[in-house]
């Protein structure tokens, strides 16, 4: 199982309307074919960290990576969502004992980028 944990903040301008929305997006995301389970809601972590919302997806492996990482849902939900978001951190983690785990979890991601470079903007312009 792999899993990602997204902690995030909304920008100070984005309306409630909008936020409703990013958390929509966020939630049909969660629920693509490949995620095994994912949730989104509030952050109930230390305040003092900043973040107000968390998202969470937890793939079977990493053929399910890919495809959640090329899904149209999560492509097209994230050109509403990233621009919305003042302050993004993700945690990833797995239960697979293969020590190269991390490095092609990693590869999956960087052909996301060059794959998307308008994404790879929006995404690398959220402080972390």
């Amino acid at each position: 199982m792999i899993t990602n944990v997204l902690r995030f903040t909304f920008k100070d301008e984005t309306t409630e309307e909008e936020r409703a929305e990013v958390l929509a997006l966020m939630r049909r995301t969660a629920s693509v074919e490949s995620v095994a389970f994912g949730t989104v809601g509030r952050d109930i972590g230390d305040p003092a960290e900043g973040f107000t919302h968390a998202y969470s997806a937890s793939l079977q492996d990493l053929d399910a990576l890919e495809r959640y990482l090329h899904d149209p849902a999560h492509i097209e939900g994230d050109w509403t969502i990233l621009p919305r978001l003042a302050r993004l951190a993700a945690v990833r983690f797995t239960d697979d004992p293969d020590p190269d785990a991390a490095t092609r979890v990693a590869a999956l991601h960087t052909a996301k980028l060059a794959k998307y470079p308008e994404w790879e903007r929006l995404l690398h312009a959220i402080p972390a």
